[in-house]
C-alpha cells in the first residue's frame, strides 16, 4: 500500500489584505488623533442556524460552552477568545480563533471537544451536537476577513460612512450588528470603547481597506479650528 502523502498548506495561505498589510501600517497615526487599521486573518467563523429556545439551541449552546445571544447587537463569549454574535431570530455567527478547537471551546466530554482542532472540525462538533434535531452549523471560515479600527478617532472615521449611531449610549462595547460602510455589507462589532471590528465579506475586504484608509487621512494632520 503506498504510503499517503500529507501536505502542510498553511504557509501557501494569502489573506485578502496582505498586501495591503504595509500600507495599513504607515498610514497610522498616533496621538490625540490617533486611528489605526489592521487585518486579522484567518479567524474560524461558524454559521449557525437554530430557533432559540429549542432543544436544537439548547445542544448547540452546550457544545459551545456558552449561551446563544438573545437579541439584535447581542454577543456572548469575548473577542479575546471565543464569541457568538446575533444575526438574525434564528441565525448565529461564532468568531473564535484560527484553528479554534477542542482545547478551546466546549465543556469537557461535550461533543465539540471531540471535533478535532481545526475549523472545519469546529462545525462539525457543532453539527453532531445537533443530532437529530432541526439546525445546522457551517463551516463560514473563509467567508469573510476581519479588520480592526483602532485608536481616538476610529468612530470618526466610521462615522463618515456608516448610518447607524455609534454613540456609547446607542452602541455600547460588545455590541455588533449588521450594516453597511458606504456602499458595502459587513459586520460591525464594538469589542473595546475605541477599537471595532469590521468584517466584509472576502471579495469586499480590499474596497473596504482603501475605504478606511481614505477616511483615515485627514487625522494625520493638526485638527483645524
Amino acid at each position: 500500500m503506498a504510503e499517503q502523502l500529507l501536505t502542510d498548506t498553511t504557509a501557501l495561505r494569502r489573506s485578502p489584505l496582505a498586501h495591503l498589510a504595509q500600507q495599513m501600517h504607515e498610514q497610522t497615526v498616533t496621538g490625540e488623533r490617533g486611528v489605526a487599521l489592521r487585518e486579522i486573518p484567518f479567524l474560524t467563523m461558524v454559521g449557525i442556524r437554530v430557533a432559540p429556545g429549542t432543544p436544537a439551541a439548547d445542544a448547540v449552546a452546550a457544545a459551545a460552552g456558552m449561551p446563544l445571544p438573545t437579541g439584535h447587537g447581542r454577543v456572548t463569549g469575548t473577542a479575546g477568545a471565543t464569541a457568538i454574535l446575533w444575526i438574525g431570530p434564528d441565525e448565529f455567527l461564532l468568531v473564535g480563533p484560527e484553528g479554534v478547537g477542542p482545547a478551546e471551546i466546549g465543556p469537557a466530554g461535550s461533543d465539540l471537544r471531540a471535533a478535532g482542532s481545526d475549523d472545519a472540525g469546529t462545525a462539525a462538533g457543532l453539527a453532531r451536537a445537533l443530532g437529530t434535531e432541526p439546525g445546522q452549523a457551517v463551516d463560514l471560515s473563509a467567508n469573510r476577513t476581519t479588520l480592526e479600527l483602532s485608536g481616538p478617532s476610529a468612530r470618526a472615521v466610521l462615522e463618515k460612512s456608516c448610518h447607524l449611531d455609534l454613540h456609547p449610549r446607542a452602541f455600547a462595547v460588545g455590541t455588533a450588528v449588521a450594516t453597511t460602510l458606504g456602499p458595502v455589507q459587513v459586520l460591525l462589532w464594538r469589542t473595546e470603547e475605541l477599537t471595532w471590528r469590521i468584517m466584509p465579506r472576502a471579495s469586499f475586504a480590499e474596497y473596504t481597506a482603501r475605504w478606511l484608509l481614505d477616511g483615515m487621512t485627514e487625522f494625520a494632520s493638526p485638527e483645524v479650528p
